[in-house]
């Protein structure tokens, strides 16, 4: 695969690095030559520390506009037809379409695309996320189920929807279940001495059900629980669902809850941590924040939504509540933080579940599957066109 090129395009460089870099680390080995192109904020030497060539790209992800978008296609395009890869892996819905129309011009000959949480395009809240959820579906048969193109997502739920839209060209849709945890980095921890403490490590962004979470625990503490909650990472302000800063020192200000921002080493949260929670309410890849929680050994409380049950499994590691229910979600932290036992059989199982099937491992593996698998078509496909016809 040496001569294989394959480029990587994410819409950050903050999300390539923390949530797709074991698969591009499993292509590195497995042969690809691998770049990333992406908006440069941060993380731009690390990427070129990985040995990928880096291509920074202009476009934000809030741009969603008719002519913010035909730049980044143009932008794309050109990148594509400069380097000619054999293979180019869109992350996430805004470089799935963009990306996508801009293999079909520059004739990049396979395309990847990852879905993550595609089932929340049945919800999506706004007009502009709604007609941008309105478009992916008109362009996903074109775009993403076609020869030459494969389509990873990270749950069954995403996998449905998706086949339901073509299902003749439903093989071309593979399940690979998160983003991959390094199990010897996140290692299983000691829960601390109480009091208990609930964490949620993520974006500050509406839909992640901050305010919901929030709620839930104040719900505990005029019970009278000593339970403290604690919010880890900053807003995203290119999400149009952002919470202000006005709300996140507000919050801050309430009795037992502590907002850290953005944190560089998540490990620490969790081992301060008794139980990792996710409010959502909506649908979800699989929560990479609840895997490597997960990993740690941390019991979990969620809501009951799409791909969160994919690592969160009720009565198994979690406690699952309907999303938006601050009573429901208020008695399950009022559970897990009452009953000791209950809470390390969960962090248990949590960990099991991780072991079993959400490694980088694992994940990096199926991954580059997928990519020979591709890459085997597009071979065969052009031997195919030059074949001599028969007489």
């Amino acid at each position: 695969m040496a001569d294989a090129k394959l480029i990587f395009l994410v819409t950050e460089d903050w999300y390539f690095w923390s949530h797709r870099l074991p698969m591009a680390r499993a292509a590195r080995d497995a042969g690809f030559a691998v770049a990333v192109a992406t908006r440069v904020a941060a993380h731009g030497e690390r990427i070129r520390a990985e040995g990928f060539a880096l291509h920074p790209l202009g476009w934000r992800r809030r741009s969603i506009g008719p002519l913010a978008s035909l730049a980044a296609i143009g932008e794309i395009a050109s990148l594509y037809r400069r380097e000619r890869p054999l293979l180019v892996h869109h992350v996430a819905l805004k470089a799935a379409l963009l990306g996508g129309i801009a293999a079909r011009i520059a004739r990049v000959p396979g395309v990847v695309s990852m879905i993550a949480g595609a089932g929340y395009l049945a919800s999506a809240p706004g007009p502009g996320a709604r007609l941008i959820a309105l478009l992916a579906r008109l362009a996903w048969p074109m775009l993403l189920l076609r020869p030459g193109a494969r389509v990873i997502v990270q749950n069954e739920e995403d996998r449905a929807a998706l086949a339901a839209l073509r299902p003749a060209q439903a093989q071309r849709i593979t399940v690979i279940a998160g983003s991959g945890v390094d199990l010897a980095r996140f290692a299983p921890a000691p829960e601390p001495p109480p009091p208990v403490v609930i964490a949620y490590g993520g974006r500050m962004i509406a839909i992640k059900g901050v305010a919901t979470l929030v709620a839930a625990h104040q719900r505990l503490r005029q019970r009278g629980s000593e339970a403290r909650l604690v919010l880890a990472g900053a807003s995203d302000p290119e999400n149009p669902s952002a919470i202000d800063g006005a709300t996140l020192e507000r919050w801050r200000a309430l009795p037992g809850v502590t907002w850290l921002g953005a944190v560089e080493d998540i490990r620490a949260v969790w081992r301060a941590a008794h139980v990792a929670a996710l409010a959502s309410l909506g649908g979800e890849g699989v929560p990479l924040s609840l895997i490597e929680a997960a990993a740690m050994g941390r019991a979990i409380v969620a809501t009951n939504v799409p791909g969160t049950r994919a690592i969160a499994r009720d009565g198994v590691n979690a406690l699952l509540v309907p999303p938006g229910d601050e009573a429901a979600l208020a008695d399950a932290m009022a559970r897990l933080a009452r009953e000791d036992d209950l809470r390390r059989r969960f962090g248990e199982a949590s960990r099991r579940i991780v072991a079993e099937g959400f490694s980088d491992v694992a994940v990096g593996a199926a991954t580059v599957a997928v990519y020979r698998a591709l890459v085997a078509e597009i071979g065969a496909g052009r031997s195919a066109s030059v074949r001599p016809k028969s007489r």
